[in-house]
């Protein structure tokens, strides 16, 4: 008798590579209960972008009923965190969520992100001239992680010496958004990194106040509506959330990308032959192994859904890497093709949660990977293992070792 499918991402092999496991649930389960996360876990495309398309049905806000559910000191541990994660666009529902994000699009225009090429363009030199091509190196340590914090960082007027200590703690609080699975201490250590994340971004938000300077942080103190400005609470949650969203994405993008194009040497090298397609490329690698494994939802009504009752309070993870290869909606899925049309897949969201950084993902996407290609035609995988974020809603290589010629 064929055992039942539980969706575990606590397993090694799960977390490796989730998307036979996906393709199963697809096939045999498309509304799994998993036990092990006591949640609801969705994967096929139509599905999950009805999760994330139907605020009426599924709340956005969903890290508010987790903490009050909490009977336990973990209560106590987490009110720092929930003080700022409540502010987070992220977990905002109408109305609050439209005022909050018609502000921040004032901040984060288009023509901001593309006057940052240049700048991007330096750092990946930078980056790239900083390692020895002929010896294995570590590509998420020496480029992933750093180009996009460099950005960011630039981006916010922040030394980038603060990167390390900034690092750590932004470290501790994925461990509790991205729904860490094997750290006992996940909930500690959010709180530290939360408090000294906000202490950090207190002071310098002081210090734009008595001198304003032409960069994000300056510019989200100046937003305005008809509602008046930004509250210090919602400035220091923004901060930080610009700040996480800003380099953990795009480093797991970042080392997702050169994973996927050494598996597939035949892509490899059609990018390197015809790097005009580096635009579709980039769209492919965020489909393909997308940073957004999953997107967390709370039921908020009573509904069905493929002969399953899902009941208000439920917790629900719409699966959006399984959704990228449904091959109801993908022809050849699992295949990696950088010229692939269309291709829409449900990487950055949809709707009004669509993520506000995804221009600046991938331009920096864009210029890395298009100059490594172009340099390092030859780069190969080094002798060392690929790692993986121990995470359910994040998804990316923590080690990539890589040799470029």
């Amino acid at each position: 008798m064929n055992q039942p499918l539980v969706y575990d991402p606590a397993n090694a092999a799960i977390r490796a590579n989730p998307f036979p496991f996906y393709e199963a649930l697809q096939e045999q389960d498309p509304v799994h209960w998993s036990p092990a996360i006591k949640s609801w876990v969705i994967t096929q495309y139509d599905d999950v972008r009805q999760v994330v398309m139907s605020p009426s049905t599924m709340s956005s806000d969903r890290l508010r009923p987790f903490y009050e559910s909490l009977k336990d000191e973990r209560r106590d541990i987490l009110s720092g965190v929930m003080r700022y994660l409540n502010e987070w666009l992220v977990f905002k529902a109408p109305p609050e969520h439209t005022r909050l994000r018609k502000m921040m699009n004032g901040v984060f225009s288009l023509a901001l992100v593309k006057s940052r090429e240049p700048a991007i363009r330096a750092a990946v030199d930078h980056l790239l001239a900083s390692v020895d091509p002929r010896v294995e190196f570590d590509f998420v340590e020496k480029v992933a992680v750093l180009l996009p914090a460099y950005v960011i960082l630039d981006m916010m007027g922040l030394p980038r010496e603060d990167f390390g200590t900034i690092k750590k703690w932004s470290d501790d609080l994925r461990l509790f958004i991205g729904t860490s699975q094997s750290d006992r201490d996940k909930y500690q250590k959010a709180r530290s990194g939360a408090d000294h994340m906000s202490a950090y971004f207190r002071d310098i938000i002081a210090q734009r106040r008595a001198a304003p300077t032409d960069d994000v942080i300056s510019a989200m103190i100046a937003a305005t509506d008809a509602s008046g400005t930004l509250s210090e609470d919602e400035l220091v949650a923004m901060c930080m959330l610009v700040l996480f969203g800003g380099h953990e994405t795009t480093t797991s993008l970042l080392g997702s990308a050169v994973t996927s194009l050494l598996s597939h040497p035949d892509q490899l090298r059609r990018l390197h032959e015809e790097p005009e397609l580096i635009d579709s490329a980039v769209e492919e690698f965020l489909r393909f192994d997308g940073p957004s494994n999953s997107i967390a939802r709370v039921v908020a009504v009573d509904h069905e859904l493929h002969g399953k009752m899902l009941k208000a309070g439920d917790r629900v993870f719409a699966m959006i890497n399984a959704a990228n290869r449904d091959p109801r909606r993908f022809e050849q899925p699992h295949d990696l093709l950088l010229d692939r049309t269309p291709n829409r897949h449900l990487t950055f969201g949809q709707g009004l949660h669509f993520c506000l950084g995804a221009p600046l993902a991938r331009l920096e996407t864009k210029v890395c990977i298009g100059t490594l290609v172009a340099r390092f035609p030859a780069m190969r995988q080094g002798q060392g293992d690929v790692k993986w974020l121990d995470a359910l809603v994040m998804r990316g290589p923590t080690q990539l070792p890589l040799v470029l010629q």
